[in-house]
């Protein structure tokens, strides 16, 4: 890349896709502290109800149920999720504001559904990361060692976790694969990778 060429491209969106546990979370927050002028998270809609805490335009923008599904069916949303009696998604304007307002690159943490719909829409560029266990088994000890859920809960999320590690190793959504098994490498290869999205350059492996 040459000099200054950088500043004169717009970053691309970082969409972020793996299965619970496998410690995408900490990985987005250390980026997010470590470049605030570079990286933003884009606010999602939900139509369930605040929960103690949470802040309207911080955590999620609470919306009424048919204001989100004719939001829906009129193209407003660039991904979206009915998960369990709630929906869930991403506003193409919450995207375009912080990719064309703020000048940063815009991340996505999103799940499988919404990683679909993000790479079939083509619209906004992007680089996809998929973020992997170093083993199904080690993925299985970090979300038994949480311990605030039940052995129900767990084995939904197992199941999940599954499907999830299939679809990130069978499609060509994600141009990158980070394997987080050190914190610590698994952050260095996965902010390179940012960096990337953020100079709008090219995705080479």
């Amino acid at each position: 890349m040459k000099e200054g060429e950088a500043g004169s491209r717009r970053p691309k969106a970082l969409l972020v896709c793996g299965p619970s546990g496998v410690g995408k979370g900490t990985l987005i927050k250390r980026l997010l502290d470590e470049h605030p002028d570079k990286f933003g998270f884009s606010c999602s809609h939900t139509t369930r109800k605040p929960r103690e805490g949470e802040a309207e335009g911080t955590h999620y923008h609470f919306v009424e149920r048919d204001d989100m599904l004719k939001d829906i069916e009129d193209g407003k949303f660039l991904e979206f999720a009915h998960v369990s009696s709630n929906i869930y998604g991403t506003s193409f304007a919450s995207v375009k504001k912080v990719i064309e307002e703020q000048k940063k690159c815009c991340v996505l943490d999103i799940d499988m559904q919404g990683a679909e719909q993000v790479h079939e829409d083509g619209s906004i560029d992007k680089v996809g990361v998929f973020i992997m266990p170093p083993s199904f088994e080690v993925l299985e000890g970090r979300l038994r060692g949480r311990g605030t859920e039940s052995e129900k809960d767990i084995q939904i999320r197992l199941e999940t976790a599954k499907a999830e590690l299939e679809f990130g190793n069978s499609n060509s959504i994600f141009d990158f694969k980070v394997v987080n098994e050190s914190l610590e490498e698994a952050y260095a290869k996965f902010k390179e990778i940012a960096l990337i999205a953020y100079t709008g350059g090219a995705v080479s492996q």
